[in-house]
């Protein structure tokens, strides 16, 4: 029988914890961590969540926004889910998500999420 002394403990630590988001959530493996106020209480939080280099990205397709265009229904059309509208913004370097659909004639990536396999990231 092992306990904690031959390894046992060791081998349970590299099983990553179950994540408290769904795959599909941007927030996906992004790490806890957990702030400890003075008077000891403990406040968990989600650490940074680092944007993907857009270029590393498989483009699936490339839309030209007309007026009326949103993120989220661009997300519907060509993801499937409206939920999904931050995949478009991982793939465009925008600071605010409306910027993607403001201005008419602009051409936005719709990409697969960073580690999917396809031309550019597989």
């Amino acid at each position: 029988m092992m306990d904690e002394s031959n390894g046992v403990a060791g081998a349970l630590d590299a099983i990553p914890a179950p994540s408290a988001y769904p795959r599909s959530s941007r927030y996906y493996g992004v790490p806890v961590a957990v702030h400890t106020e003075a008077d000891g209480r403990q406040i968990p939080y989600l650490r940074r969540r680092l944007l993907p280099d857009p270029a590393r990205l498989s483009v699936l397709a490339e839309h030209t926004v007309s007026a009326g265009d949103r993120p989220d229904l661009l997300a519907h059309r060509y993801l499937g889910s409206a939920e999904q509208w931050w995949q478009i913004a991982d793939a465009n370097p925008v600071l605010d998500p409306r910027e993607l659909t403001r201005t008419p004639g602009r051409t936005v990536r719709i990409a697969l999420p960073a580690g999917i396999p396809g031309a550019a990231n597989g």
